[in-house]
């Protein structure tokens, strides 16, 4: 990021926006043209992302078990969309037959959106069969991969998916500041022949297009050039170590907390089977304070973790391991600390048990 600044539409400067934009899609698994990152964090991206692609009047069935999946709701519906919610419980997948359903009651579906990996619950919804129903009903579909992108297999073009957006602070593991997104070209198509004008300048992708992608660049805003040098050298990072290897380190690491977790009585609240291995949401014993924990956390050993969103306020902890953080070293040093102030505050577990349990995983 200390690398000096070119101008947003000098010739090197080009080309390392074409560089960044080959690498990212490698990384989202696609050979989409209209790929490129946002000048936004991740909500830009799930705002340019609807706002594109949806028209006053359009139908759109939105796939809810989060805080996120409620924030696309609410943005398809400012869009002018009919929205018709699926709903699961928080730290439950939303099963496919509902789905279904939903899309069914709907007369000529335009998009139906989910949450890959819902951050607010440390779920991991399956794709494949949503996918299938949408496509047989002719609407598009977007997959919201905040936290899933570089930490699990996105894979747009061998699943269908129609529209991707991510954020780049997480499993990519740079700087926020920018929102990677994709689209297929049944979405560009669908973009090209909307009946009205796309509402939001700014994200308008005919003019980011022009801009990214075009044979004479077209100036559409100043772009933040030190994001764009973080976000290229992240994506390299991301590939030196191979997307393989990168979901597995990804893997590996939640398993271990888990399993230290559960070894002090730390139950998951994702439901399993579906958990995300970058977030992972653990229940509080009861007769512990969660904001005396977190700040304890924080003053005495330096670690942040995340507090539960919604049902789980006060209920949950979300910690995430994610790009960089994914690690032995952190895994160990949360766990530990996690259990000295659980004893601290009376919680009846012998030293030394978590650690023990994640590095048998190890």
């Amino acid at each position: 990021m200390t690398t000096p600044m070119l101008g947003y539409l000098d010739t090197k400067f080009v080309e390392v926006m074409d560089d960044t934009v080959a690498l990212l899609r490698q990384v989202f698994g696609t050979k989409n043209r209209l790929t490129l990152p946002v000048s936004g964090t991740g909500t830009a991206g799930m705002e340019a992302a609807l706002t594109n692609v949806i028209e006053p009047g359009d139908g759109v069935v939105v796939g809810i078990n989060g805080y996120f999946g409620e924030r696309i709701a609410n943005i398809a519906t400012r869009c002018g969309g009919v929205v018709t919610t699926v709903e699961a419980e928080w730290g439950t997948h939303i099963r496919a037959e509902k789905i279904a359903e939903a899309v069914a009651k709907v007369s000529a579906p335009k998009l139906v959106a989910l949450v890959h990996a819902e951050t607010s619950t440390g779920i991991l919804q399956p794709l494949a069969d949503a996918i299938e129903i949408a496509h047989s009903s002719n609407a598009l579909f977007l997959a919201d991969c905040v936290t899933s992108l570089g930490g699990q297999p996105v894979d747009m073009d061998a699943r269908g998916i129609d529209i991707a957006y991510s954020c780049t602070q997480k499993c990519l593991a740079g700087p926020p500041g920018l929102s990677p997104i994709s689209f297929s070209e049944r979405a560009v198509d669908v973009i090209r022949n909307r009946k009205t004008p796309i509402q939001s300048f700014y994200l308008d992708m005919t003019l980011l297009e022009n801009y990214w992608h075009g044979e004479k660049r077209s100036y559409h805003h100043t772009v933040s050039m030190s994001m764009i040098y973080a976000l290229r050298e992240a994506l390299r990072v991301v590939l030196e170590e191979g997307l393989a290897a990168r979901y597995e380190r990804h893997e590996l690491n939640a398993r271990a907390l888990l399993a230290g977790a559960k070894a002090i009585g730390l139950q998951p609240a994702a439901e399993d089977g579906y958990r995300a291995p970058m977030l992972t949401t653990l229940r509080i014993p009861e007769g512990i304070d969660d904001t005396t924990i977190r700040k304890r956390l924080i003053t005495d050993y330096g670690i942040e973790i995340g507090a539960g969103f919604g049902i789980f306020a006060e209920k949950a902890w979300r910690i995430g391991l994610m790009g960089e953080s994914a690690n032995e070293r952190n895994v160990m040093l949360v766990l530990n600390a996690l259990e000295k102030l659980l004893i601290e505050f009376g919680h009846n577990v012998e030293t030394g048990t978590a650690v023990h349990a994640a590095s048998q995983v190890y």
